[in-house]
């Protein structure tokens, strides 16, 4: 078993050790690792993501020297595992090494943890809400917690959050200690673990939260800089709450202010007034796209009408043939159905030459006594040699042109032109 040198104190940063085990590359180990007899970093659990940083040889000396750890995890033996970045000459068993652990990714996670921690608390504190499990992002600006709760409100959410910051602004003490599973029963932890273990590590936030558990976590409340909620949404075990902690609140802060202001600075206003700027121009957007649909509309219908006036009847039905270089398929199913419904028993064959181009087929329902046409059986005839897609029913159908077929819309609409008419 590994001696976890961060169980004592999450401030080391440097250690020595000795190589006990080496894991060479091979079909189930794609990657090289090595098994150190004690080790400062933390390996991926419990939420808690892993440490990176470096493993040098001897003097140090050479670049190969100095091994890269990626990853790093935990066995069912309780050993912990350093995966290295490939290529690598790797070490002996018995070999001395110096680890050196990348201190801002773990001041980050010490800070996300214990955040946690406190935050957890203060949610059990006001609203009986229980933490189920707790995820840290692998990039830097996502962690969350699920709680045991259907639903979060925007108050509960501003309570949570200004009861964790008053505790990181008091400053209060994080302590680490180890009791036996029978002391840690009467203490009232906020969630005692399974009973796997005779001794648990329990920490403390001086009288606000105790819990066990084997993460990174800061010295003092103060040191988790602030805690920042984000947003939050339900799932299957309850409610998501987002969160960020420290260095990671201050960049997200940062990031979403700059957004803010750029906005501001689009729409010429303030930065508390750019909610409401988005709901104008939402507004005012859908405005817009209900009169281009009612203009559409309303020039699709006069297309079909001028289409149909002067055309002449063949076996008691008028056959519109139709191609728009200008206007996408929406357009040409439109056309097709005012065409349809004018009240003149009559057959649309429209194409669309834009990108992507394709073909709609409609006639007026019931069938006009002069014809029996299918306009789905007709659609798939003359798309079948190209390879295109489409269908529907005997009065309406829609189907596109494949790109490289070497045949245009035009062509086929042609085709089906003379199909019916014939």
């Amino acid at each position: 078993m590994t001696k976890r040198l961060y169980y004592d104190s999450s401030d080391i940063h440097e250690f020595d050790s000795v190589v006990e085990d080496v894991a060479l590359v091979s079909p189930e180990q794609p990657r090289p690792a090595v098994i150190l007899r004690e080790t400062a970093f933390y390996p991926t659990s419990g939420g808690q993501v892993h440490d990176t940083g470096w493993l040098t040889l001897g003097g140090g000396g050479r670049a190969e020297d100095r091994l890269r750890v990626a990853e790093v995890a935990d066995t069912e033996d309780g050993r912990i595992v350093h995966y290295l970045e490939a290529p690598v000459k790797l070490p002996v068993a018995g070999a001395a090494v110096h680890g050196s652990i990348d201190p801002e990714r773990r001041r980050d996670h010490m800070q996300q943890h214990t955040g946690q921690h406190v935050l957890s608390a203060a949610f059990i504190e006001l609203y009986q809400m229980p933490t189920v499990s707790f995820h840290m992002g692998k990039s830097d600006d996502y962690c969350s917690i699920d709680l045991a709760a259907p639903a979060v409100s925007s108050e509960q959410i501003g309570g949570a959050e200004k009861r964790a910051n008053q505790i990181v602004f008091e400053n209060r003490p994080v302590r680490v200690r180890y009791v036996s599973r029978t002391e840690a029963e009467k203490l009232g932890l906020r969630k005692l673990p399974p009973a796997e273990r005779d001794e648990l590590r329990l920490i403390e936030v001086a009288d606000f939260d105790l819990s066990a558990c084997g993460g990174t976590h800061v010295g003092a409340s103060g040191q988790i800089g602030c805690i920042i909620l984000r947003k939050n949404e339900k799932t299957r075990q309850g409610t998501r709450v987002e969160f960020v902690c420290g260095h990671r609140a201050v960049r997200m802060a940062r990031r979403d202010y700059g957004a803010l202001a750029e906005a501001a600075l689009l729409f010429s206003t303030q930065l508390w007034d750019v909610p409401e700027q988005v709901r104008k121009s939402l507004e005012e957007n859908r405005l817009v796209r209900k009169q281009n649909e009612d203009t559409l509309e309303q020039l699709a219908e006069l297309m079909a009408v001028a289409a149909l006036r002067d055309l002449p009847e063949r076996n008691g039905r008028k056959i519109v043939v139709r191609t728009f270089t200008d206007r996408d398929v929406a357009f040409a199913k439109l056309f097709a159905q005012k065409v349809t419904r004018a009240g003149t028993p009559a057959v649309a064959l429209v194409a669309s030459t834009m990108d992507p181009p394709g073909l709609v087929f409609a006639q007026t329902s019931p069938q006009s006594p002069g014809g029996s046409a299918d306009m789905g059986a007709l659609l798939k005839q003359v798309l079948s040699s190209v390879g295109g897609r489409g269908g529907g029913s005997r009065d309406f159908a829609q189907g596109g042109v494949p790109a490289g077929s070497g045949v245009s819309a035009e062509q086929l609409l042609r085709e089906a032109a003379g199909t019916i008419g014939s």
